[in-house]
């Protein structure tokens, strides 16, 4: 794709501001499986919904939204990290004549100006409206036609939120760790999660805080738990080059500090997920986490297996400071039945589930009936190994027979897969690593 742009700027004219159905919303080319998640999840935050009946190129850098009002566009644009501009949409075409016929037909009520040329002074300074001509050359590099497939014509209303990448990047955090999540993808997993002002926000695997901050932003007030007391304490070795130890102020609250953000931080525990902390009420409007793969980060529990299953047999807690292994599947029936029980109705559970690629089926996706899938998006890993962001949404009130439903369901055997999730990704790195150096031998 190859975009243009040329402003056209006035001052003069009261524009009517009524209810326009079309907007044309351009949008960033990269993290194309997030999009249309994140349009649909703000939408519904704004208080609208997106039409089935939407002719939706997911792959195209515009798409046409009907949204009720200009006041809800702007609010799309006040939390969107995915899409840079929404603009009211006056005419569009094949070719310029097409755009012109369309501009023509659009309603003059709902234009309040003079069809182009406007009159009036061009106010390049200080324009009370911007317009913008927009060509869409397709979406492939290598074969960019030489006229526009697309030409459309608007009034410009807002930006995204694109600048929050750069101003929240990882490399200028205060506080990192081996697994801290990039910026763009922090805000996108809020987004998913509908999170809003005042709202609670939980995550149980917080480590360095990255999820907590984007969700401050947002508003909402923080919370979360990690098994690892040194990250959880700002302790130990860090994790930037160049530096061995953390220091006395690398910490989550000093991240939330760093941008202003601290009066949303409520805590963080040193806390197992695999054993409930909470009392038994909805507690939380989302949660929001990634998960340790046993890769940068060691799956852990308190407990051997075996004093697990004693614990559990006798129906007491065996509180054990022995560590020992957390199965991948364990940690996502453990995170589904938190979800589960601690969401508000209506409250979203987000997190990231590793898959290896040539074993991945929709129905390894781990389900609960509390829970509906709203959206499944794959990020790539390697060549043969990649991770999925799942959005879940509490749907029914959690019950004491819900806790082990899964353990009844044909699918829990296709779920047990991501154990040996870790032994696959170093299985392909190894075959490529062995590749590499017989191509080198050539």
């Amino acid at each position: 794709m190859r975009g243009w742009a040329e402003r056209f700027m006035a001052s003069g004219g009261a524009m009517a501001r009524g209810l326009l159905p079309s907007y044309l919303l351009l949008l960033a080319q990269e993290n194309l499986e997030f999009r249309l998640p994140e349009i649909k999840s703000l939408l519904s935050l704004c208080g609208g919904q997106f039409s089935s009946q939407q002719e939706i190129r997911i792959n195209s850098p515009f798409w046409i939204l009907n949204i009720p009002s200009e006041e809800m566009a702007r609010g799309l644009m006040k939390r969107t990290v995915c899409a840079k501009s929404v603009f009211e949409l006056w005419g569009q075409g094949k070719s310029a004549e097409e755009l012109y016929t369309s501009l023509k037909n659009y309603p003059m009520e709902k234009m309040a100006l003079e069809f182009l040329p406007f009159e009036g002074k061009v106010n390049l300074k200080n324009p009370e409206h911007i317009f913008w001509i927009l060509e869409d050359y397709g979406m492939d590099p290598n074969n960019v036609p030489e006229d526009p497939l697309d030409l459309y014509f608007g009034r410009w209303i807002a930006n995204g939120q694109r600048e929050l990448i750069e101003s929240y990047s990882v490399k200028r955090r205060h506080f990192i760790g081996n697994t801290s999540m990039d910026a763009c993808l922090s805000f996108i997993m809020a987004n998913h999660g509908r999170v809003k002002a005042n709202d609670v926000v939980f995550d149980p695997f917080v480590g360095t805080g990255g999820l907590l901050i984007s969700s401050a932003r947002f508003g909402a007030y923080v919370c979360g738990t990690d098994i690892d007391y040194n990250t959880v304490h700002g302790l130990g070795k860090a994790s930037r080059k160049n530096q061995k130890w953390r220091g006395p102020d690398e910490n989550i609250r000093a991240n939330l500090r760093q941008y202003g953000l601290e009066k949303y931080y409520l805590d963080a525990l040193v806390s197992d997920a695999s054993k409930p902390i909470w009392r038994k009420e909805m507690l939380f409007d989302a949660i929001i986490t990634d998960p340790p793969y046993g890769i940068r980060e060691a799956t852990r529990r308190t407990g051997s297996q075996k004093e697990i299953l004693k614990a559990t047999e006798r129906g007491t807690e065996n509180h054990i400071s022995i560590s020992s292994n957390y199965h991948l599947s364990d940690i996502f029936f453990d995170l589904l039945n938190s979800a589960a029980e601690y969401l508000v109705m209506g409250g979203r559970l987000v997190y990231w589930l590793p898959v290896y690629k040539p074993e991945y089926t929709e129905e390894i996706i781990p389900r609960h009936p509390c829970l509906k899938l709203i959206s499944n998006c794959e990020q790539m890993l390697s060549s043969h190994t990649s991770r999925r962001l799942i959005t879940m949404e509490k749907v029914k009130e959690f019950e004491d027979e819900d806790q082990y439903s899964h353990l009844l369901d044909y699918q829990s055997l296709l779920y047990k897969g991501h154990n040996s999730f870790r032994e696959k990704y170093f299985s392909g790195v190894t075959k490529r690593i062995a590749k590499e150096e017989k191509d080198n031998q050539k």
